[in-house]
């Protein structure tokens, strides 16, 4: 990950700190030699303008790539987690599959190091590399086309108990900006020119990636436990979410509409952890020849 920005217009200068660190294949993509690559993220951070982004095409590209990065890149679980501490929830007078998951969550909480522990944590700071690629296929072909060329970008996240984060995330060009600041959320992009998206607190899909184990946790805490699977060559229990059609109406805007938002978590039943968690949405969306378009996004 490249962190710093050597100063070209004068060698001895000091070093520009990246506000988002980049992986070194987005780095080598920018040009044929160091020095043309440096000045190429230069050029592209001095042009954070909306006059860069009014050609048709180059706006065409950078909306899809935008629409990719909300829905795959930095998307928000539809449900408000409580992050602040460990939730617990009595086993009685639960059906069989759901004091099973509350078990599962609870060896989970173990497996982490204890809710003690993972209660002492206050804040965190994590930075990363992300990978992108889209894919498409047509109703009645089992056929799938891989869509344009494998996008690479990094991330930094902060959080701060309680419901307080931030997240910037960078991909070919494009900036992704989201946060929390305990009363609503919000996301925004460098190049969008329409207003901020704001909505209820929620989490941010990666805390739950292996980031943050209290926000798994409490989510997983009202899970129903629906069969085992192998993943990974490990043997997994299965724990899983489904939003209810008030949240799912709550959360669909004018011009498209939640289908379905199912959450699944693959918990170890050797070490207790997380091995996969899963998301799967479908939305309809309104295009206006008043045709619809299903997107249907998993995330791994």
């Amino acid at each position: 990950m490249r962190k710093l920005c050597p100063n070209i217009d004068n060698d001895d200068g000091l070093e520009t700190v990246l506000e988002v660190p980049i992986p070194e294949e987005m780095f080598t993509s920018m040009g044929s030699n160091v020095n043309l690559r440096w000045q190429n993220m230069l050029t592209w951070m001095k042009a954070q303008t909306s006059d860069k982004w009014s050609q048709p095409v180059i706006a065409g590209r950078i909306n899809e790539l935008r629409f990719l990065l909300y829905m795959v890149g930095s998307p928000l679980i539809p449900l408000q987690v409580q992050v602040g501490h460990s939730v617990h929830r009595p086993v009685k007078d639960c059906s069989i599959q759901a004091s099973t998951a509350k078990y599962i969550v609870q060896q989970y909480l173990a497996a982490t190091g204890g809710p003690a522990a993972l209660n002492a944590v206050h804040s965190m700071c994590v930075t990363g590399e992300v990978k992108i690629r889209a894919s498409e296929f047509h109703q009645g072909d089992k056929s799938i086309n891989k869509k344009g060329t494998e996008e690479a970008g990094g991330f930094v996240l902060w959080q701060k108990d309680p419901d307080l984060w931030i997240l910037e995330l960078v991909v070919s060009g494009c900036k992704i900006i989201c946060g929390s600041n305990g009363k609503i959320s919000w996301r925004h992009s460098s190049n969008q020119q329409s207003p901020i998206n704001k909505g209820p607190p929620r989490p941010l899909r990666r805390f739950l990636q292996g980031l943050d184990p209290r926000s798994t946790a409490n989510l997983f805490i009202d899970a129903t436990c629906i069969g085992e699977k192998i993943i990974n060559n490990e043997d997994c229990f299965i724990l899983k979410l489904e939003t209810s059609p008030a949240i799912r109406e709550a959360q669909s805007g004018p011009n498209y509409e939640i289908i379905h938002h199912t959450i699944w978590g693959y918990f170890s039943q050797r070490s207790g952890l997380l091995i996969q968690f899963e998301d799967s949405r479908l939305l309809r969306m309104r295009n206006k020849d008043d045709d619809d378009v299903f997107w249907e996004t998993q995330n791994l």
